[in-house]
């Protein structure tokens, strides 16, 4: 997935670690504006660490989760003029992740990982308090694709259902059915193997 020239994106800055050192990378999308450049680096600085958590409830691994972060950012680099006129970017960088992630499990199976719920972490780490839901996580992880994204941005994203119909391309009305049957379905298997998580999830769609 990577090449010779790593892409690595970090909360600070959009960098290329090759042979010749850093730089800032423009080569995306041809010659960027400044001002483009300087407002995604402060889209990356402050949308890092949820994104990274979200792409880790959808793929349950650590570096999966970062590389699929980091395609996405890519895609939304290429576009980003065409985004800021059109779309949100959290919206549009979502979609993309989702879709990414869906197109990675349909052409290989993600590692399982084991999730250490013992080893916290430092606090600003953003896998932490995901990692403290083990029997949560697992049973989101053995859930339909559509339907985990739909439970990780309704529930652990806070987005509306309007927003999760934008960001998956569906109706409203197929948000709000996915959410129903995937709740009711975490409710019964948390039931079963961990009660007290059952709880974590209180309510439905609204």
């Amino acid at each position: 997935m990577r090449s010779d020239s790593t892409r690595r994106w970090s909360a600070d800055v959009l960098l290329v670690i090759g042979q010749d050192g850093i730089e800032l990378d423009r080569g995306w999308h041809g010659v960027a504006s400044a001002t483009h450049d300087a407002e995604f680096q402060l889209f990356v600085r402050t949308q890092w660490g949820p994104l990274t958590r979200t792409a880790y409830l959808l793929t349950g691994d650590r570096g999966t989760a970062e590389d699929l972060v980091q395609s996405a950012l890519e895609k939304t680099h290429r576009h980003w003029s065409r985004i800021l006129r059109k779309d949100a970017p959290e919206v549009y960088v979502r979609r993309v992740m989702v879709n990414t992630a869906i197109s990675w499990r349909r052409r290989r199976r993600v590692a399982e990982v084991e999730l250490r719920a013992t080893d916290p972490g430092p606090a600003t780490d953003p896998y932490v308090q995901v990692e403290h839901r083990h029997e949560l996580l697992q049973a989101l992880r053995r859930l339909p694709r559509k339907t985990r994204a739909v439970l990780v941005l309704r529930y652990f994203e806070d987005l509306s259902e309007a927003d999760i119909a934008r960001v998956l391309n569906c109706s409203i009305g197929s948000v709000k059915s996915q959410a129903s049957r995937g709740l009711a379905r975490l409710r019964a298997e948390l039931h079963q193997t961990a009660p007290a998580v059952s709880t974590t999830l209180q309510g439905g769609p609204a």
